[in-house]
């Protein structure tokens, strides 16, 4: 199937806008997208008539212009109809945001529209969905203009069988100021789930990394998905729901899937080289770094700080994630120590983490992370920054962050998320050096580095 009208559709039709209630999905979904993004849109309502001045037509088959996206919210038993008419219209798929099919035991409706969209080769996203945000082409998002928070244009694709979660996360990414280039919420899945959409964005040039939330698989499907994405070029990072007894029974019946083995799940995706999300906390920080960085490393951390608390917790937050923390050759900190400010000299700790005490200035932490980036004991460098050390000024993200485009080796900052210091984390993040704002979450992104590549 060819999902590109999905996800860059000129037209779009909205199926099942209210003449009466403007709260209904469809009229927000309309509105959004009429005023706010690129695709020319018609509101479809059986009665016909005109909606805000636009005249609104009975069916798709009715519209004058070849349709490339058909958003359908209406009841369940007129979606089969509704199909038909856009197969026959030409439409190049469709968005059910309709419920009530097998997340609610009507399997029998679920599996008739599916027959019919199979039969001609129809694509189409959910039903018990929100669908597709893919700016600037579509919305389908049925939350009103001015309660979405819109992240920047960026390289992070969300795959979401919840909405609720896709919508959290799309929240969050904002904040951390990671770029999204889609989201989807695929609800029930019941055409195109998953593996589907890994094998779409995994060739699609405006998307770095695929990040899942999974409630679970059909038959067979879940090994299906875990091969491709271990055979995907591209970071796959997946978070699963239905790991105990009771979530998977809320899984059943919020979208109708098995949550299956959650032990045997998680066990292949870490033997496919699958990142495996194992919290919401881990999902952000995962994504922001495999966007920085593609290659994988072995894992050891090296942690240069102003402050000896900070470096001990951070070695104890790596050691617990399976990341190492080697200790420095003895020829290494002697050269650290012999180009460090005189007045540290004598009061640094070089053995990793380098704690460069809070007497340290700029020059001091160039000193440090341009030799440690050499050290080859180390393949990832873990810069605990204080913005209010008083020696240090606003120039130092930027600084560091020429050190990394000079050796390529990783480097994740940890910056308190505090307003007053943005232009710390600006002067890390316009040169694509992730940012953390908490030590477990720097941990966190450096956890996500260490994955095997896919063979």
């Amino acid at each position: 199937m060819n999902l590109k009208s999905l996800f860059h559709p000129k037209t779009l039709a909205v199926v099942g806008v209210s003449q009466s209630n403007e709260k209904h999905p469809a009229n927000v979904i309309y509105n959004k997208n009429n005023l706010r993004l690129q695709a020319r849109v018609f509101p479809v309502n059986e009665r016909g008539g005109f909606y805000q001045g636009e005249k609104t037509y009975a069916s798709v088959l009715d519209i004058p212009e070849k349709v490339d996206l058909a958003v359908v919210a209406t009841r369940a038993e007129g979606v089969p109809k509704i199909l038909d008419d856009c197969i026959h219209a030409g439409v190049g798929g469709a968005v059910l945001i309709s419920g009530g099919f097998a997340e609610r035991g009507n399997r029998d409706l679920q599996n008739r529209i599916v027959s019919i969209a199979k039969e001609a080769d129809f694509p189409f996203i959910g039903p018990n969905c929100l669908g597709i945000y893919s700016p600037p082409h579509v919305d389908t998002f049925f939350i009103p203009s001015e309660r979405i928070v819109r992240p920047e244009s960026g390289k992070v694709t969300l795959v979401s069988q919840s909405g609720g979660i896709l919508v959290d996360h799309i929240v969050k990414l904002a904040g951390e100021g990671v770029g999204l280039s889609r989201a989807v919420s695929i609800g029930n899945k019941a055409l195109i789930g998953e593996v589907e959409l890994l094998e779409y964005f995994a060739d699609d040039p405006e998307t770095n990394v695929i990040a899942f939330y999974i409630e679970g698989f059909g038959e067979k499907e879940g090994r299906k998905f875990v091969l491709k994405a271990g055979q995907c070029r591209k970071p796959v990072v997946v978070l699963k729901a239905g790991k105990t007894s009771g979530g998977s029974h809320a899984v059943s019946s919020h979208t109708a899937s098995l949550a299956g083995d959650y032990e045997v799940f998680s066990s292949a995706l870490a033997q496919f080289g699958v990142v495996e999300a194992k919290d919401e906390f881990e999902l952000i920080p995962f994504c922001e770094a495999l966007c920085c960085y593609q290659q994988p490393i072995a894992g050891n951390i090296g942690i240069i700080t102003g402050s000896g608390g900070h470096g001990a917790l951070a070695v104890d937050a790596c050691l617990s994630h399976g990341l190492s923390v080697p200790t420095l050759m003895d020829k290494d900190q002697i050269e650290i120590k012999k180009r460090m400010s005189p007045r540290i000299q004598s009061i640094a700790s070089l053995n990793n983490p380098i704690d460069l005490t809070g007497s340290a200035m700029d020059e001091d932490f160039v000193v440090a992370v341009s030799l440690l980036s050499r050290v080859k004991e180390v393949d990832c460098l873990l810069i605990l920054l204080l913005p209010y050390l008083p020696g240090i000024t606003s120039d130092l993200g930027a600084r560091l962050s020429q050190i990394y485009r000079q050796t390529g080796k990783p480097m994740i900052a940890y910056v308190p998320h505090v307003e007053k210091f943005l232009m710390f984390v600006e002067g890390f993040q316009l040169n694509q050096i992730p940012v953390a704002h908490s030590i477990e979450e720097a941990v966190h992104m450096a956890k996500a580095l260490r994955r095997p590549q896919p063979s």
